[in-house]
């Protein structure tokens, strides 16, 4: 029997929205050669790979290009690919031992919400050459451990950002967050994300970065409930809540693929 690979959109109720994740289920780990390969090859912002252990499951992200310490959007596709597949229970939460510690992810209220470490951010000064490769003004910056996160003055000048991802992909951060209020009364704020080093030029929906902008908006806006719109090409709606130094993100999920990986694939890698 082969290994079970999906293709699955997250913080999304329609197909060919959202951010897209490969999901492969493992019996075992493979080498990380192995794993880096099979993300290359599947070409997604992220790949998760999904391993039974005593409590859940172990999860590890991989981009394109590097193995990632946090990953929402696909482990929200990961909860939804094994409750679809029958792998874990549907009336239980399901653990995941990962880089960042153990995450969960039930089902609440007709979508998936998942436990995640709040991601604090402190004011900082960029870099010279940081705002001319993001191409705007800032009215605040600062940084959590895993990102810069830049405020713009409103939601027209974030959705008009063509930012030059060679030079941004010099910033010594996994990636960018560009975030403002939104113009639209439905939402609290908005965002997009830029991982150019990570070989992510632009992630559709980032669940990790609203980690950070959680702790962000609860600052400016003081309140712990929002709903956030990541804006862009793609779109997606992600629902967050601050409780204490956690955060729950909440979404929906549509699979749009199902397949194996051959026998070739799986025994002809490194």
């Amino acid at each position: 029997m082969g290994i079970p690979l999906l293709l699955v959109d997250a913080f999304t109720d329609r197909p060919f929205s959202g951010n897209p994740a490969a999901i492969c289920l493992l019996p075992q780990w493979r080498a990380a050669g192995w794993l880096q390969s099979l993300a290359a090859e599947m070409k997604q912002s992220e790949t998760a790979y999904l391993v039974p252990n005593a409590d859940g499951f172990d999860l590890r992200w991989f981009t394109p290009a590097i193995e990632v310490d946090l990953c929402g959007h696909a482990t929200l596709a990961s909860a939804h690919a094994l409750w679809e597949q029958g792998v874990a229970p549907t009336n239980a939460p399901i653990r995941f031992a990962t880089r960042s510690g153990t995450l969960t992810a039930e089902r609440q209220n007709g979508q998936i919400e998942l436990d995640f470490p709040l991601n604090r951010e402190e004011r900082v000064e960029p870099p010279p050459e940081f705002l001319p490769a993001l191409g705007v003004a800032a009215q605040y910056v600062g940084k959590s451990r895993f990102d810069y996160l830049v405020e713009v003055e409103s939601e027209a000048i974030l959705r008009q950002m063509t930012p030059d991802f060679r030079r941004l992909a010099s910033a010594p951060v996994r990636g960018t967050i560009v975030t403002s209020r939104s113009s639209d009364p439905k939402f609290d704020f908005v965002s997009r994300f830029f991982a150019p080093a990570a070989g992510i030029d632009e992630d559709p929906v980032t669940g990790s970065a609203h980690c950070c902008l959680a702790d962000f908006w609860r600052k400016r806006l003081g309140k712990t409930e929002f709903l956030a719109y990541q804006a862009s090409s793609r779109g997606g709606v992600v629902h967050v809540s601050v409780r204490n130094d956690r955060v729950i993100l909440g979404g929906q999920a549509v699979t749009v693929t199902k397949g194996e990986l051959t026998g070739f694939a799986v025994e002809g890698a490194a």
